[in-house]
């Protein structure tokens, strides 16, 4: 399945889930999709983004790290079900758009923890989605600058 698509499940199990448990196992759901595509762009994705892709993955493992992994089967980690990253800039927006949903959704889950054990596993886990969402928003950076130096050398030789 395409990186969007799975951004956009991701997005929709995260805004669906409720409680603790739920909220905290769709962030670590969606650290894992941010590491895979954070490992298919720095292997496979254009040259400018990979150095700040292998940086994604990191961060993103790490915050898989940090959080408690849910008992699931493959076929329901939906970082597994990624085959291609389609239009880079879109999936980049998209991820950066979830991984900042992860941020809000895990503050929300933090205010509320009533142990310190669940806080301070919040409060790891939305330091690491904020770090691979600034990743991401650099990966953008760096693609709209390659598209302005592409047009200026158009305007240049035509």
């Amino acid at each position: 399945m395409d990186a969007v698509r799975l951004i956009g499940a991701s997005r929709r199990a995260l805004s669906g889930s409720g409680e603790t448990v739920e909220v905290i196992a769709e962030a670590w759901q969606a650290q894992a999709l941010a590491q895979a595509i954070g490992s298919r762009f720095a292997v496979s994705g254009p040259p400018e983004l990979r150095g700040e892709a292998l940086g994604l993955t990191e961060l993103a493992g790490r915050g898989c790290g940090v959080l408690n992994a849910p008992p699931l089967d493959v076929a329901d980690l939906r970082a597994a079900q990624l085959t291609e990253l389609g239009d880079a800039r879109e999936s980049l927006l998209s991820l950066g758009g979830l991984l900042g949903e992860v941020g809000i959704a895990l503050v929300g889950i933090a205010c509320a923890a009533d142990d310190q054990g669940t806080y301070w596993q919040c409060m790891e886990a939305i330091d690491a989605a904020d770090e691979s969402r600034d990743r991401v928003l650099e990966m953008l950076r760096r693609l709209a600058a390659r598209d302005q130096g592409v047009v200026e050398r158009g305007r240049a030789m035509g």
